[in-house]
């Protein structure tokens, strides 16, 4: 797929991985909407690279569908890239009794059930495309996390999210190969994004350290590149890449 002139979706554009993914998309001739919960960064990145901004809860039907069709008004709407998450670190059993349900549920609903329904909806006016000289009408990525995998202490909401992530990639992927639309997940390893700032440089440190090769903290400009790759080479369908160094979690 050709990405200029076409028209992109990116999840919690505003910040991290998607900020990098929605300057790359634009840079590349592609016209973005940022969809993000945070107006005022995600107004001004859509400023700044000639995109839209609508500010977009992931797990809301009503959020969801403004999004769509905003891409729809601007375009051959092509492309979702699916960065909103959160990340909340808790054990099943710790100082205070059981893992909160509601911090469990909230992840799940965010990470999962948004990223599903951000699929299902860009899905939907996908099919409605004409097909490229390729075939395909349109590319929806998701992403995952070396979590889904390697969950460490602490994660078992962030990685059960994950994991569903990863096990609906290839079943969607199946569904949509008949409206030559194609799905793919990226689960990226330890990256220097928002969430990740937010720990102690230590942590930081000790983070990049335990990446093999390249020993360092993977960068929103890298996930881009594989956003790309993806965008840009249509045998790829139905599968997750680690974007992650060769880093395996240890448990803490």
């Amino acid at each position: 797929m050709d990405i200029k002139g076409k028209v992109f979706i990116v999840t919690g554009g505003a910040s991290g991985l998607g900020e990098g993914t929605a300057r790359m998309l634009a840079d590349a001739g592609g016209q973005v909407v940022i969809a993000d919960m945070q107006a005022d960064k995600g107004e001004a990145v859509a400023r700044e690279i000639g995109g839209a901004f609508v500010r977009c809860d992931v797990s809301s039907e009503a959020d969801g569908q403004a999004v769509v069709a905003k891409a729809v008004s601007l375009g051959k709407f092509m492309g979702l890239v699916n960065c909103a998450g959160i990340a909340p670190a808790e054990k099943t059993v710790g100082k205070n009794g059981a893992h909160a349900l509601a911090t469990f549920t909230k992840t799940i609903t965010v990470n999962l059930v948004g990223t599903f329904n951000m699929i299902r909806l860009a899905a939907e006016a996908m099919s409605r495309n004409e097909p490229e000289p390729t075939g395909e009408r349109g590319v929806l990525i998701s992403t995952a996390s070396v979590a889904a995998y390697d969950g460490q202490i602490g994660q078992a909401a962030y990685s059960a999210s994950k994991g569903g992530v990863v096990g609906m990639t290839l079943p969607i992927a199946r569904d949509l190969a008949r409206s030559g639309i194609r799905n793919m997940t990226i689960a990226p390893g330890i990256f220097g994004t928002p969430m990740l700032f937010g720990m102690p440089q230590e942590v930081q440190d000790a983070l990049a350290a335990g990446v093999p090769f390249p020993s360092r903290l993977g960068t929103p400009q890298d996930y881009a590149r594989l956003v790309r790759h993806i965008f840009e080479n249509d045998m790829l369908n139905g599968e997750v890449i680690r974007l992650d160094g060769a880093i395996r979690l240890a448990p803490k």
